[in-house]
């Protein structure tokens, strides 16, 4: 039976219409109105496309308000993996499961339907491979159906520590052999058919420092014979792109083209640190770009030069990565903010091909990241996901909009509280701000983040298996 939403305003290519509805039907957009439709009475709230994470590591929401202090993390991002790495030593799969369920809920109430899950914890503590070398993956994958959002697991493989360096102990869990990789991709995707609805997979070689490029070409060829997402860490500081230099004599992007390892399948995940002739190159392999700002800029990574990496035709996409803070539409703002700060003017990424400022952000947030992923979200096309989200047009961030000006309204004001409720595949996962299943996840989160760090707070009941 169909199922016609009807909302106050209705998101529709790049603005809002009244009086409109959304049919929906087997949990996918359908094109044509059916008298029989059950409606869904949405008075009162915008109907808009659920959000695309491109880029998460899950395990990481464990280190947020942990490594804001030189004391703890040191001056840069090379010092912050230090505190990254402790966190990561010592999480059991039971542990990967509530962290992951939690950084997801966040999502969830954040307007995300789907996440991308850049995934490269794989070992035991001590690095021996568990019995199933994708318990973890697993786990991740469990906490995702879970709390009903959809994931896409971008695997990743991770060799060495770098160019001519030793092993670095606080790796150890993410070490795997490129042919141990690629058997451990061939047993998941054995197991997660490639149809599915709320599980895909993609792959994911960690960096150039991290994957030799012999096997990175092993890795990408493997991945494209299976038509399946390649994901990367291009060009986020400046000693990659050095380390790049001394072992091959390019940068990782230009190494990246003369390889042919860019395309239509690659993002490049954050990509900062790339000349005008990298941007190019992106540009012709019609590859695309993942920026995560709140991770960039908590990290110093740098700013990406998003007016020059749009006008070349190249798409964006938005990740909360580290998850030092999990929102997209702030994400979606800060390419734009980031700029303004740099270059002491306004709207500098306003009417690049004629599009405006607010189309231009949202569409990173949605439709980009869908494409980098694989799937057809992001919109309201028939055929594509029931995915979307409700906005209280009441919320003090947002009132007083018309249809005319709500999206530059959501784009650079909405505050989360205005996001009321999100479906995924046509199922309600989240009703008025609550999730059957936020306070069972919070209270098993906070029992882990207690054991982490040392947490004062009471304890509340045990913890139950996951």
């Amino acid at each position: 039976m169909s199922t016609l939403y009807r909302p106050e305003l209705l998101y529709s290519h790049g603005g809002f219409t009244a009086g409109s509805g959304l049919f929906v039907s087997g949990g996918v957009v359908t094109a044509s109105s059916d008298a029989a439709a059950e409606t869904v009475d949405l008075r009162g709230k915008a109907l808009l496309p659920g959000f695309v994470n491109t880029h998460s590591h899950s395990f990481q929401r464990l280190i947020r308000g942990q490594s804001e202090s030189r004391v703890m993390s040191g001056r840069d991002f090379w010092s912050w993996r230090g505190t990254m790495y402790h966190a990561a030593a010592q999480l059991d799969p039971e542990d990967v499961y509530d962290v992951a369920r939690m950084a997801f809920l966040e999502m969830l109430l954040s307007g995300t339907t789907t996440v991308g899950e850049f995934h490269y914890l794989h070992n035991a503590p001590g690095g021996r491979p568990y019995d199933d070398p994708n318990l973890l993956s697993k786990q991740v994958i469990a906490a995702a159906r879970s709390v009903g959002i959809r994931i896409v697991l971008l695997r990743s493989a991770y060799l060495r520590s770098g160019f001519e360096l030793p092993p670095d102990p606080g790796q150890i869990r993410f070490f795997e052999s490129a042919a141990d990789f690629l058997g451990n991709m061939e047993a998941l995707q054995k197991e997660y058919p490639a149809n599915s609805t709320d599980v895909r997979l993609g792959v994911a070689p960690h960096s150039l420092r991290a994957v030799p490029l012999r096997e990175l070409k092993e890795i990408a060829a493997w991945s494209r014979d299976r038509k399946l997402p390649l994901h990367m860490h291009v060009a986020e500081q400046i000693a990659e792109n050095e380390a790049c230099l001394r072992e091959y004599g390019a940068t990782p992007v230009a190494l990246l083209d003369k390889e042919g390892l860019l395309g239509p399948d690659f993002t490049a995940v954050h990509a900062i640190h790339i000349t005008a002739e990298e941007i190019e190159h992106l540009a012709n392999s019609d590859s695309t770009v993942c920026s995560c700002p709140t991770t960039e800029r908590n990290l110093g990574d740098g700013i990406i030069v998003a007016d020059q990496v749009m006008g070349k035709g190249i798409r964006i996409a938005l990740g909360s990565d580290s998850q030092a803070q999990i929102d997209p539409l702030e994400d979606a703002r800060e390419l734009e903010y980031h700029l303004r700060l740099d270059r002491q003017q306004r709207a500098i990424l306003d009417q690049i091909g004629k599009q405006t400022l607010a189309q231009r952000l949202f569409d990173c947030a949605t439709i980009h990241g869908a494409s980098a992923l694989g799937i057809s979200t992001g919109n309201f096309a028939p055929g594509s996901p029931a995915d979307f989200i409700t906005v209280d047009l009441d919320d003090l961030s947002i009132a007083g909009q018309s249809a005319t000006d709500l999206l530059p309204l959501a784009v650079f004001s909405l505050n989360r509280s205005a996001i009321r409720d999100v479906v995924v595949n046509g199922r309600w996962v989240v009703r008025d701000q609550r999730h059957p299943l936020q306070e069972e996840i919070v209270a098993r989160y906070k029992d882990l983040h207690c054991k982490l760090w040392g947490s004062t707070l009471p304890q509340k009941e045990p913890r139950r298996g996951g």
